[in-house]
């Protein structure tokens, strides 16, 4: 049953806007760890996404137990590969990156995880991700090995067909520390031809940011290194 997929569902017929925190495992503060937890739960956040283009480390278990201990938020896994999945999380952004042509990205890793996701109680949400163009090279575009997209007809297109092909989400991505944001009319074109919800995060730097991509028709705004520069971000405008 897709429980969490349909909360979201719900959340876009009802103008709900949402809120994701991206924790990039590698990245966290273990000694600090609970003052984290604690200020993501008073944060406005509505789901925990776990996960990065490259991830070493091997206590994301961990991390998500302790989590969910200290927090009742939805945990999803952002997987830039299999081995970044977690039977703790409640689900996973099983994406595919339509705006490359590298097939490990487009399905090759899909292949991979598919046993051990079909083993899983996880929540598979198949997600078209969208590298869109930031002004600098992200780790994502690096680790994938493909270019971003910067035509906007282009970019509504690859949407458009990624929910054609049955998508659940599309998620526009300007890459983890992106210069600059996805620019505020892509955004709008996008949502203006989705049935779906859409997701966008990267680059975007203040609580006005987030603001600005609701308000040109993101459903779901995703903050991670800004929020991991500031544990205070949420109380700063």
């Amino acid at each position: 049953m897709q429980m969490l997929y349909n909360d979201i569902l719900s959340a876009k017929n009802q103008n709900r806007k949402l809120l994701a925190i991206l924790l990039d495992p590698d990245k966290i503060d273990w000694e600090n760890l609970e003052l984290l937890i604690g200020k993501i739960c008073s944060s406005p956040a509505t789901h925990v996404f776990i996960g990065g283009s490259r991830v070493f480390t091997d206590r994301i278990d961990e991390l998500i137990v302790e989590i969910k201990d200290r927090c009742a938020l939805p945990i999803l896994l952002f997987p830039g590969n299999p081995s970044q999945i977690s039977h703790e999380a409640d689900g996973i952004l099983f994406l595919s990156l339509l705006s490359g042509r590298n097939p490990d990205f487009l399905i090759g890793h899909h292949v991979k995880a598919a046993p051990t996701l079909k083993n899983s109680k996880l929540e598979i949400i198949p997600t078209g991700y969208i590298l869109i163009d930031s002004g600098s090279e992200t780790a994502v575009a690096k680790v994938s090995g493909t270019n971003p997209l910067s035509d906007e007809n282009e970019i509504v297109s690859t949407a458009i067909a990624g929910q054609m092909l049955g998508k659940k989400l599309i998620y526009l991505e300007a890459g983890s520390g992106a210069k600059n944001a996805v620019h505020t009319q892509i955004i709008t074109s996008v949502s203006e031809n989705l049935d779906i919800p859409l997701i966008v995060g990267g680059g975007i730097k203040t609580n006005a940011g987030i603001r600005n991509a609701y308000d040109a028709g993101a459903d779901l705004v995703v903050i991670g290194t800004a929020f991991e520069n500031d544990l205070n971000f949420f109380g700063n405008d």
